[in-house]
């Protein structure tokens, strides 16, 4: 036999809590699963469109209210709700140096469905101050992450995250920089993180890396890309010192053979020994093919070029 409409009303109040975002004079009451926020419609109305329209609506006699508030259900997260009541709430929240992941993931998907536009830009320039989109910016770029919690597996989560959202001009870099630093072992691998879950990631993904990096290996000993130069010399005739520069280059094809140097930083040359022709004529060839290889690295990830990977949000 069903519960009567009493019991079943009881049961639910049980279950149900109220968030910290509880305001005794609030107008209006989000649920979120079992959880319950009371809040402002003029808060809410000033930063977003649909809950301004939503806010014109007329209201049925018969809804349940509470405190005379009405309820809107949502089907949302209340920890994502949370991260955006936040905002709306606690300016000093979005001043911090850095954010979870978590919180910058809620902002964008929540304040793309409730268009709270102002709070999807401040959270999609966390991600994108963290990946640069041209060489002059990758070459002057700090590795570590200056805006967003560090945790282990940030990066494919990030990934995630960016393909979800439309935020593609990330892409590029951020798959380099996974490729780069992790074998084809580990990338395989679930990667445990701090809250004890485990970050895989789909096969999509996975996919893309694993032939990118077989590209990249291979790419960047081609004549006109970064170490070409060194595995074809053609410069022989001004060399002041055959030996010693053909030992050089020797070494350096040998040494990067399985190591993804394609976009390595110039002052790598000042290790090996080159005469100053062949000095001049190295830096000059690997400055041309680390462009080169920059320009080609959306491609090679089977991306859309530079200047077609817009931010659609």
């Amino acid at each position: 036999m069903s519960p009567s409409p009493a019991k079943r009303k009881r049961t639910e109040d049980a279950i149900m809590k109220n968030s910290n975002f509880w305001f005794r004079d609030g107008s209006i009451v989000l649920q979120a699963a079992n959880t319950q926020f009371r809040v402002h419609w003029s808060v809410l109305a000033r930063h977003s469109s649909v809950f301004r329209d939503m806010q014109e609506l007329p209201q049925p006699s018969d809804e349940p209210t509470v405190d005379g508030c009405p309820v809107i259900h949502l089907s949302d997260d209340p920890t994502d709700m949370e991260y955006i009541l936040n905002m709306l709430y606690n300016p000093a929240f979005l001043a911090q140096k850095t954010l979870p992941l978590a919180a910058i993931g809620a902002l964008i998907r929540l304040g793309r469905k409730y268009d709270f536009e102002e709070l999807v830009q401040l959270a999609a320039a966390r991600i994108t101050s963290e990946t640069p989109t041209t060489l002059k910016e990758y070459d002057t770029f700090e590795p570590d992450y200056q805006a967003i919690v560090y945790y282990p597996g940030l990066e494919f989560d990030i990934v995630t995250l960016a393909s979800e959202n439309n935020l593609l001009s990330i892409l590029p870099f951020t798959y380099y920089d996974i490729v780069r630093a992790n074998s084809l072992v580990r990338l395989f691998k679930r990667i445990g993180k701090r809250d004890g879950t485990m970050a895989a990631w789909p096969l999509t993904h996975l996919r893309r890396c694993v032939i990118a990096r077989e590209r990249l290996l291979l790419k960047q000993f081609e004549l006109g890309y970064t170490l070409g130069w060194a595995r074809k010399w053609e410069f022989d005739d001004e060399c002041t010192d055959p030996s010693s520069c053909r030992k050089s280059r020797e070494t350096i094809t040998w040494d990067y053979r399985s190591f993804i140097a394609s976009l390595i930083p110039l002052p790598f040359l000042a290790q090996f020994k080159l005469c100053t022709a062949c000095r001049k004529h190295a830096t000059e060839a690997m400055a041309a093919g680390r462009e080169k290889m920059w320009q080609e690295l959306p491609q090679i990830f089977d991306l859309p070029p530079w200047d077609q990977l817009k931010n659609d949000l």
